[in-house]
């Protein structure tokens, strides 16, 4: 048993044994698992922005050119870098790409100013990325992000749009025993609200996606597609630990419609984008 992917659970001590038992014995993590090739691929493969945030800063047309060039066909914004919505929505009609998904401070309040933007970009789902520390120190705080999913979601059904949660590892440390991201999934209401599953997160924390697949069917619209690599940090996809083709064999089961590449802090963003993208493209599960 390779001694790297042991560190994860030196790591996170919040990872119960029996569960990271049965994350090896799943085997989620690509050193543990048996790569058998199918005939299935990714017809639309995406890029969350936030890889290339500094690059959109400096100039966003010229960035969402070299994506298009690439190959992406989606992408996911994480903040629109002071460009109108309206004058994005013509960049991105002109290079054929299309915005299916924002990243946006649902929770704050001010939907409407989100959805009218959501409609002039494009958008169908708008996404909270996270929350702060205030709202994560304790179960009853957690149930209270999912009312206000709710109610983030049953607005946005009104304008023909859609809700969802993004997730980090911190939602599967448990609080008195109870793990706040089951907390999310059990007290959303499955009309109203989506999850956009973090693959390398949930990995980071121990958990199998797939095993979330199972008891949450048609929940997860969305994901990010990133790497693990040796010392547990974020890579390439296809440079990692993680067991893609198993993963995204069970797409119909998850609810998958919608993939995303991203990376935290790549080196060089457009490298970083153009390696994941070249394995996904040629991939098959």
């Amino acid at each position: 048993m390779p001694g790297g992917w042991l560190a994860l659970l030196d790591n996170e001590s919040l990872v119960k044994r029996r569960d990271f038992l049965e994350l090896a014995t799943l085997g989620t993590l690509g050193s543990m698992a048996t790569r058998t090739l199918g005939s299935r691929h990714l017809d639309r493969i995406g890029l969350q922005l936030y890889t290339v945030r500094k690059l959109m800063e400096a100039n966003a047309r010229a960035t969402l050119e070299s994506v298009a060039r690439m190959g992406y066909s989606e992408v996911e914004f994480a903040g629109y870098h002071g460009v109108r919505p309206k004058e994005l929505r013509s960049w991105l009609d002109d290079l054929g790409l299309n915005a299916p998904a924002a990243h946006v401070p649902l929770l704050d309040g001010k939907l409407d100013r989100l959805f009218d933007a959501a409609a002039q970009v494009g958008h169908r789902y708008l996404i909270q990325a996270s929350l702060p520390l205030w709202q994560r120190r304790s179960v009853d705080a957690f149930r209270q992000v999912a009312a206000l999913l709710n109610r983030a979601g049953e607005a946005a059904r009104a304008r023909g749009l859609s809700v969802a949660y993004h997730n980090h590892d911190f939602e599967f440390r448990p609080l008195g025993g109870i793990v706040p991201y089951d907390v999310l999934l059990a007290e959303t209401d499955p009309s109203l609200v989506w999850f956009e599953v973090d693959l390398y997160w949930m990995a980071k924390a121990g958990r199998d996606p797939l095993r979330y697949f199972a008891a949450h069917p048609s929940r997860f619209r969305l994901c990010h597609l990133k790497d693990m690599d040796q010392r547990n940090q974020v890579t390439e996809v296809g440079r990692g630990r993680l067991d893609f083709p198993r993963i995204l064999r069970q797409r119909e089961k998850a609810g998958l419609r919608h993939f995303f590449v991203e990376h935290d802090q790549p080196r060089d963003p457009l490298a970083s984008v153009r390696a994941s993208y070249d394995y996904l493209h040629t991939l098959r599960f």
